[in-house]
């Protein structure tokens, strides 16, 4: 028998519209900008029957890219499930970064690197890269090497100019505007905020 088809972008497309995670409409992202698409991985990763097969995949492709992490570590709260499963695919530890009272991301809970640890990040939705980033700039602070990002869907356009390599299941283009200069909010289409960032983060 030929061997069964690696889990490719249009299965997980198919799936995410099945389990309305795929969403459209007038959305305010959590960098601020909106925009007419919004995927909420989380209705998606309540499956684990449908997210392990799409994390082994992301698993596969960081192992034929020659990277040996020894921790995943995912940006909370959507990278908390991804991080876990790609960790167990992985056969590594998984951990996450959260925002203090601050509102800075930082590593709580006990958890903690080694210096010299080479770590993948572990995304659902890449949206700009700006956390990403912050997340990077956090690790690499605390002695960590960050080999790359995986994520479930990658929505930069490959405008986020990491300096790491990435790996992403689906690429999904959508259109983003700035508040004020919004064709949707002309349009007096109400404005939908899905994420779960505090709203004082966008003042």
């Amino acid at each position: 028998m030929p061997p069964e088809p690696r889990f490719n972008a249009s299965l997980l497309e198919q799936q995410l519209v099945q389990e309305d995670a795929l969403l459209r409409g007038h959305f305010r992202l959590s960098s601020g900008l909106h925009s007419d698409t919004y995927v909420q991985c989380a209705r998606f990763l309540r499956r684990p029957e449908l997210a392990a097969p799409a994390m082994a995949e992301l698993a596969q492709r960081i192992r034929e890219a020659g990277l040996q992490p020894d921790v995943v570590v995912g940006p909370a709260m959507g990278g908390v499930v991804v991080s876990y499963e790609l960790g167990r695919q992985l056969g590594v530890p998984a951990i996450f970064t959260e925002r203090d009272d601050t509102g800075q991301m930082t590593l709580r809970r006990g958890f903690i690197l080694q210096p010299g640890e080479r770590i993948i990040i572990a995304e659902d939705v890449m949206t700009t890269g700006k956390s990403t980033k912050e997340v990077a700039r956090i690790l690499e602070g605390l002695g960590g090497k960050i080999l790359g990002v995986a994520s479930l869907i990658d929505r930069t356009g490959g405008k986020a100019e990491l300096s790491f390599p990435t790996f992403a299941l689906l690429p999904v283009t959508a259109a983003t505007h700035a508040p004020d200069d919004c064709p949707l909010c002309r349009a007096g289409i109400p404005v939908v905020k899905p994420g779960s960032r505090p709203e004082k983060a966008f003042s």
